[in-house]
Formats: C-alpha cells, sequence, structure tokens
C-alpha cells in the first residue's frame, strides 16, 4: 500500500465518520441507523480502489459508533467487518469489465441475496413481521416484491443504459446484500450476550428479527449508494481524469 493509500484512507475514515453522525439524524432501528452515509466510501473504493474503500469505511464507522454509543465491541462485531466486507466488494466488483456471462451470474447471485434476506420475513413468517411492525400481510408481499423489483431494476437499467456503471451496479446490490446480512447477524448474535440493564441492548433481540434488521439496512443503504454515487463519480473524473481507471481488468 503505497503512503497516498494511507492518506486516502484517513479521509475516508474522516469524511465517512463525520458525515455519517451529521446524516443519521439519531433514526435507528434495533441499533441500526438510518444511513445515507454508506455512498461516501462507495465512492472511494471506486476511485481509489478496493482496500482504501473498505479500510477507509472500517475505521471510519468505527470513529462514528464511538460517537453514538460508545460500544467498540458491538461495533467490531457488526459495524466494522460489514463495512470493510461491503465496500470492499464494490470497489472490486465495480472495477471489474463483466462480460455478459459474468454480468448475468453476478445479477443472479445479487439478487438471490436480496431474496434472501427477504424471504424469511415476507413469506415464512408473515405473523412475526405484522406482528412487529404493525404491517398487514398484503403490504409485507409488497414490500417483498417492490425491493426485488427495484434491485432487479437497478442491474438491468445500469447494464442496458449506463454501460460503464454496470459492474458498480452488480457490485453495489452483492456488497450491500452481504453486508446487510453481516449487520443483521451481528447485532443478533451480540446481543445474545452483552445484554444488560446498563448496556446498549437490555434484552436479547429475537431470531425472527434478523430478516427485518436485513431490509432495514438494505433498504435505508442502496438507494444513495446506487443513485448518488455515479453522478459523484463521475464528476471526480471529471475534475481528476488520472482517477479514472485506464483500462478494468476483464472477467
Amino acid at each position: 500500500m503505497k503512503p497516498v493509500d494511507i492518506a486516502v484512507i484517513a479521509v475516508c475514515a474522516a469524511v465517512y465518520a463525520v458525515i455519517g453522525r451529521l446524516t443519521d439524524f439519531g433514526v435507528t432501528f434495533i441499533g441500526v441507523a438510518f444511513w445515507p452515509a454508506a455512498v461516501i466510501p462507495a465512492i472511494f473504493a471506486v476511485l481509489y480502489g478496493p482496500w482504501v474503500g473498505g479500510i477507509g469505511a472500517a475505521i471510519g464507522i468505527f470513529a462514528r459508533d464511538m460517537l453514538f454509543h460508545g460500544d467498540p465491541l458491538l461495533s467490531l462485531t457488526a459495524g466494522v467487518s460489514s463495512n470493510f466486507v461491503m465496500f470492499f466488494i464494490i470497489g472490486y466488483v465495480s472495477r471489474r469489465n463483466l462480460d455478459s456471462k459474468k454480468l448475468l451470474l453476478g445479477t443472479v447471485f445479487a439478487v438471490l441475496i436480496v431474496i434472501a434476506g427477504l424471504l424469511l420475513p415476507t413469506i415464512l413468517m408473515p405473523g412475526q413481521f405484522a406482528s412487529f411492525t404493525g404491517l398487514s400481510t398484503w403490504l409485507i408481499v409488497a414490500i417483498f416484491v417492490v425491493t426485488v423489483v427495484v434491485s432487479l431494476s437497478v442491474i438491468l437499467i445500469a447494464s442496458i443504459r449506463w454501460r460503464e456503471w454496470r459492474s458498480y451496479g452488480v457490485g453495489s446490490v452483492i456488497g450491500q446484500g452481504i453486508g446487510a446480512a453481516i449487520v443483521a447477524i451481528g447485532v443478533w448474535g451480540y446481543s445474545q450476550i452483552f445484554y444488560s440493564a446498563t448496556a446498549y441492548f437490555k434484552a436479547p433481540i429475537q431470531a425472527s428479527l434478523i430478516p427485518i434488521i436485513f431490509i432495514w439496512t438494505f433498504a435505508t443503504e442502496i438507494p444513495f449508494v446506487v443513485l448518488v454515487g455515479p453522478p459523484i463519480i463521475k464528476a471526480c473524473y471529471r475534475a481528476f481524469p488520472s482517477l479514472r481507471p485506464r483500462n478494468k481488468t476483464k472477467e
């Protein structure tokens, strides 16, 4: 890793922590914050590579968590690990020139991640989901359908209309899906061990809430990553042409 990479990681972490804390608006769902700031390390991952995006995001989320709830173990369990994996994948896949076969396989894999995360609460456990959220069964099914359709549409639109962003679209859905799964399982697992009247979690989280945490994490981050990221990245390419990859690695 070059000295410039270390400097950029520091910038990414600082901006991510500060903007993340300013834009979460104090809104959380079972310990997981509303997170439009996810677009920041995604941009760094595309411009400077997966290691910069992943490490910068991991450090940044840790700093933000210390400002928010101050529990380092919770941050390391759910936040640091998920952020590193999420943005490393986005940076890695976005720098690949996917052929039609790889794009199709990536799309299928991305959709399977989304379906796996949404199928359990919306189809297999509508009763538990409805009792917790107060939503009707039909609305639950609608959430499932809309989320899958939107995820597919994002990838297809990026692939057809903006060919230069198709790898970014696939990488974003895969990265966000895996990252959301790590967050959901990590938060649940942490709550099973570290809970008390004075801790962040007062009681263990039910396992049936894992898919709901997945939905919240995925749905509150992917729109910002996919819709806000490309225009900013494109503007950075215009302002600093040296940041644009000359030749993407073919896959």
